[in-house]
């Protein structure tokens, strides 16, 4: 799924235009974003938890090369689902793959 997938969902099941859809959308996406990359955690009740985690340098290796790579400290998103969304996921998932 797309953001214009996103986008046309929203707008059709609102009746808002896809303009102002994609408007709201965007700004949804830059909130998160920049909550993100100010060290700022997001729940969102029902659907789990964004934040950013701390990677220490490390050696890694070119997998084409096999040479040593060195990685300095840098900072990842990650999101943890919360039990709801992971229990609607399996029951839909398990329903979908019987048919």
């Amino acid at each position: 799924m797309t953001k214009a997938d996103i986008v046309t969902r929203i707008a059709t099941a609102t009746g808002i235009t896809k303009l102002e859809t994609e408007i709201l959308v965007d700004g949804f996406f830059k909130t998160m974003t920049d909550a993100l990359a100010n060290g700022d955690h997001i729940e969102i009740r029902g659907f789990g938890t964004f934040r950013t985690k701390k990677r220490l340098p490390r050696m890694a290796r070119n997998p084409r090369t096999g040479e040593a790579v060195p990685l300095g400290e840098h900072y990842v998103p990650t999101f943890k689902a919360s039990r709801e969304l992971r229990q609607i996921i399996d029951e839909r998932q398990k329903k979908n793959s019987k048919g």
